[in-house]
């Protein structure tokens, strides 16, 4: 196998964030590499995220990656907000001037991304470990990985950490320069997927005395279902029966009805994060995705807010490319930052509106019900979460 020693961007990480940066960087004439520590077949299967912004399409379709979603996914036009035993609906088009959301999940986003940049025959290794990124403050950065059991260098113009939250990118950054904002939730979520068909054609989210639950699919055949749990709970602590039993009891409402229920294929507990790095460039070394910050799920962010930062990026990085300045990359890290303090707000405020802490008292549920009393009956409410829900245009 052929490794480049030398590009224009140095990409580490697959995720979605660093292949969509690599197929809109292809498409505007600048080479990069991409290099995952994953191996393809990890990659592929890693289950994320589902929700897709009406944006976050938008993207998709323009860079030629959107054929499979356009023709596999299932679009929705809003969401049910189940609560004190009532159900209440959110016409998203009806409150953002025709926004949408797109249910694919992000291991099918992965997988067509994926196929795009190897028929482009752009560098793409899996198994390469970035182990170091090097010069960051120069004008000639790099980055060192192993592949196959032996060092290579990858030198650079530019390097875009998009390796999470554990990679390396972001440790490439001395403390002394950079600023972590973060916060811990006292629950989880313990996830299933399900061959049982969802339930409605929308998803569904819950909230109830006994805790949280989201009801949302995959495909028209696979439901993907949540429950809140106490942080460090066992899967195995909850059979089956168990299960679609809480579930029921959580998304109850005062009309007769049941959910479909059928065999889970897996089961996984997530705990609950928000964390946002600051800024989310150094020199020339430029973080994305999950590498600069993390949300709970529970506003459909984590996925769409790695679209943003690429978007932005490739945006600048193209501007450097023809015409020589830096005026969008250096304004980068101001403008997502924006975006994603707006993200972390409405993630925490739905996270914190839906859910029932640990020492909840029945005033703070009353507080929660005023809440969600508000958003079905004010427009102007209703309107801020759809707003929010199908995305804030990208800049």
């Amino acid at each position: 196998m052929t490794h480049p020693r030398r590009t224009t961007v140095g990409i580490i990480g697959a995720g979605p964030a660093g292949l969509l940066l690599a197929r809109l960087l292809h498409r505007s004439g600048i080479d990069c590499a991409v290099l995952e520590s994953r191996e393809r077949d990890y990659v592929e299967q890693r289950q994320r995220a589902g929700i897709l912004e009406q944006g976050t399409v938008d993207v998709l379709r323009a860079c030629g990656a959107g054929e499979r979603m356009d023709r596999e996914g299932m679009v929705h036009d809003g969401i049910e907000l189940r609560y004190d035993r009532q159900v209440h609906r959110l016409d998203f088009p009806a409150l953002t001037g025709g926004r949408r959301v797109m249910v694919y999940a992000q291991t099918e986003v992965v997988k067509d991304l994926i196929a795009r940049q190897l028929d482009d025959g752009a560098p793409l290794l899996f198994g390469a470990c970035a182990t170091a990124v090097e010069g960051a403050h120069t004008t000639r950065p790099l980055i060192r990985y192993r592949h196959q059991g032996r060092a290579h260098t990858l030198n650079c113009d530019y390097v875009i950490g998009c390796d999470g939250s554990h990679g390396v990118s972001r440790q490439a950054v001395p403390e002394s320069e950079r600023r972590t904002y973060a916060r811990d939730y006292p629950y989880s979520w313990l996830g299933v997927l399900a061959d049982v068909p969802p339930s409605g054609d929308e998803l569904v989210y819950a909230h109830s005395a006994r805790g949280f639950a989201l009801l949302s699919m995959r495909t028209p055949a696979v439901s993907r279902l949540y429950l809140q749990v106490p942080n460090g709970t066992d899967p195995a602590d909850w059979p089956d029966d168990r299960i679609w039993d809480e579930l029921q009891a959580r998304t109850a409402l005062d009309t007769p009805g049941k959910l479909a229920r059928g065999p889970l294929t897996a089961k996984a507990v997530l705990p609950l994060h928000s964390s946002v790095t600051e800024p989310m460039r150094f020199g020339r070394l430029l973080l994305a995705g999950d590498a600069a910050h993390i949300v709970p799920p529970t506003g459909a962010k984590g996925l769409n807010l790695a679209v943003a930062d690429v978007t932005v990026l490739a945006r600048a990085l193209a501007q450097a490319h023809r015409t020589g300045s830096t005026e969008l990359l250096d304004a980068y890290s101001d403008t997502c930052l924006r975006r994603v303090w707006r993200a972390e707000h409405f993630s925490h405020f739905m996270t914190t509106t839906l859910h029932t802490a640990p020492d909840q008292s029945p005033f703070d549920t009353r507080l929660q019900l005023s809440q969600l009393d508000r958003i079905a009956a004010s427009a102007h409410a209703a309107a801020e979460l759809a707003e929010n829900y199908t995305g804030l245009p990208l800049e």
